[in-house]
């Protein structure tokens, strides 16, 4: 898997769900993300495909977790590049929190 180091991408994974971050490193199935954010639940996207192009429609409705500094996923199956609106608006979601 290879894509731009540095750029804001969404990772799906085999057993850890999906995060969004600023890639730091990807080699094989290994992902290191910085100010990663665990995407649990969406709504205003059909597919992470439209997430990673326009974001959400809906933010309020989503449940992306508290950023964290860094984080490395061990069983990455894709990496999509985002767009810098799609980043925007991903980043603007408030964090879910119990």
């Amino acid at each position: 898997m290879a894509t731009e180091k540095n750029r804001f991408v969404i990772v799906r994974t085999y057993s850890a769900g999906v995060h969004a971050g600023r890639l730091v490193r990807a080699h094989g199935k290994e992902v290191t993300l910085a100010d990663s954010i665990r995407i649990w639940y969406w709504k205003g996207a059909a597919s992470l495909s439209q997430l990673a192009m326009e974001g959400v429609k809906d933010p309020s409705a989503c449940k992306f977790a508290m950023p964290v500094e860094l984080i490395t996923l061990t069983e990455a199956i894709e990496i999509i590049p985002c767009t810098l609106k799609a980043e925007k608006i991903i980043k603007g979601v408030p964090s879910w929190k119990m």
